[in-house]
């Protein structure tokens, strides 16, 4: 087995292991809140708190994963995890909930060890499928979701909390025993990363991104078991089996949105994930019928996974050699996009008597991500046609309609010797060289107006007065109207004819 795809199971296991743990409070709330007396809003606290430094820590954390490597962080997190689980397995106030579950966020925080370290292993062309891959460790949710109310059932809450100890203590072992002694180390500082990357506008919109997706699972992860048993009336293991649901499928549908980001533009699958998670949080706001409600929650479940899958392969995309921070700092932010919405939902709920605004708050959000992805989609295009430009070992000439010119490529002022700043408001009149007399300009633009282009030999002269010949090409730019808007110029300088074929060439000097 190559030593990739045994760290990407490794890691993917380890994920599903910290996130089963990450979400014990807001499994079992149904039943804790039997034993400990707690309010709506301390309900709300309780199951978000965990979110809390299972974001914040995922910075730091994806940063001392290219440090010290995947081993000892998984291994130190899991020891770690020993101390909440024990705590919480003997609370019996609110402030015991709070505590333990802060530290629990730990588990949630891991996320950030995987996406930083298995790309290592993997070309560009496979990284998003493979952090979908580890993304769908996830899956960790959706069991603790469905197994800790039937083992509380069983066994009651707090004995279910302490059988975490043996699976935290596994796994621990585990990465100690079989992670990577030898994984790449990147050892740049902290603060200098943070230099090259915090004003990259790029950062904080795929923290949008993924705030909105990734923040959307989280929160209905946490809030679902309570939601559906307060708001439907439902069993609590029934309402345990829903929510596991709603995981799986997400779950499921992140390495598609990573394959898919590696098949496709992944800025036309958030296209289609934003409009659908306006169009769900809409429809959630209008108090539905469970039936109409578990549908909303299905298409929240399936694009915020495709969104979750696309967004991480656009992370190494951008920042290649910053990608330890940044996904720590992504995946901080959806973290904390599934900390604020319990708290809002519960905050509207007591103001006004319903969720509506707390649904609709995803909608407006999902709908300012649409937007942006649009803007930064047709953004991409004017950049790649930049590049093509600025790229080109053709001189290329934009003038507008009256033949002024508006811009130049580099490759014009290599041939030329005149900068932009020298030409820009001027006529390409200032390379005329005097070799050819009125009559050639006047056919030019004869057969420009008439025919739309123009093409030939002509003699121009460089800034330093030195004459050459080229092969020009001028083209007029219509609008949808079919008025000439622009000209663009294309030429290369040529030499004499070949004897070999007597054909023309571009001068081999350039």
């Amino acid at each position: 087995m190559k030593k990739g795809t045994g760290q990407l199971f490794l890691q993917t296991g380890s994920l599903i292991a910290g996130f089963m743990v990450w979400v014990i409070i807001s499994s079992l709330m149904p039943f804790i809140k039997e034993d400990i007396h707690l309010t709506s809003t301390e309900i709300a606290w309780a199951t978000a708190v965990p979110v809390i430094l299972g974001s914040l820590l995922r910075v730091p954390i994806g940063y001392w994963t290219n440090k010290y490597g995947a081993r000892t962080l998984f291994s130190l997190c899991f020891i770690v995890l020993l101390i909440p689980i024990v705590i919480l397995s003997y609370s019996s106030s609110l402030w015991m909930l709070i505590t333990g579950g802060l530290l629990l966020g730990i588990g949630g925080a891991v996320f950030s060890v995987g996406v930083t370290s298995l790309p290592k292993y993997y070309g560009k062309t496979k990284h998003g499928f493979i952090n979908g891959i580890y993304g769908a460790g996830n899956i960790g949710t959706a069991i603790t979701s469905f197994l800790a109310p039937v083992l509380a059932s069983m066994y009651g809450w707090r004995n279910t909390v302490k059988f975490y100890l043996i699976l935290v203590l596994l796994f621990a072992i585990l990465n100690f025993l079989l992670g990577d002694k030898r994984e790449r180390k990147i050892s740049l500082s902290l603060s200098d990363q943070l230099k090259e990357v915090y004003k990259n506008p790029k950062l904080w919109v795929l923290s949008l991104f993924y705030f909105v997706t990734f923040g959307s699972f989280v929160a209905f992860t946490i809030y679902l078991p309570s939601f559906l048993v307060n708001q439907f009336e439902l069993d609590k293991v029934d309402a345990g089996i829903r929510t596991a649901g709603f995981i799986t499928l997400a779950t499921m549908f992140r390495p598609v949105g990573g394959w898919l980001g590696d098949k496709i533009n992944p800025f036309l699958i958030l296209m289609a994930v934003f409009f659908s998670l306006t169009f769900a949080g809409f429809l959630l706001a209008f108090s539905p019928s469970l039936p109409i409600y578990s549908f909303g929650c299905l298409l929240v479940a399936f694009f915020a996974g495709l969104g979750n899958g696309a967004i991480f392969k656009l992370v190494p995309l951008y920042f290649s050699k910053q990608a330890g921070i940044v996904n720590g700092f992504v995946s901080a932010m959806g973290g904390l996009g599934g900390f604020f919405p319990p708290l809002i939902l519960t905050l509207f709920f007591n103001w006004t008597g319903h969720y509506a605004i707390g649904f609709m708050s995803l909608s407006e959000f999902s709908l300012a991500s649409l937007v942006i992805v649009i803007w930064l989609f047709y953004q991409g295009k004017l950049d790649l046609s930049r590049k093509i430009v600025n790229h080109a070992i053709d001189g290329i000439c934009i003038t507008d309609m009256n033949g002024t010119i508006q811009n130049v490529n580099p490759a014009f002022s290599r041939i030329t010797g005149y900068e932009l700043k020298e030409v820009i408001g001027k006529t390409p009149s200032v390379l005329q060289s005097g070799e050819h007399d009125i009559n050639f300009y006047q056919t030019m633009w004869e057969n420009l107006l008439t025919n739309g282009y123009w093409e030939g030999f002509i003699w121009n002269k460089r800034k330093n007065n030195e004459i050459f010949k080229e092969w020009l090409t001028i083209t007029a730019i219509r609008d949808d109207a079919g008025e000439i808007q622009n000209y663009v110029g294309m030429f290369y300088e040529v030499k004499e004819l070949s004897e070999d074929n007597q054909i023309y060439t571009r001068n081999p000097q350039l």
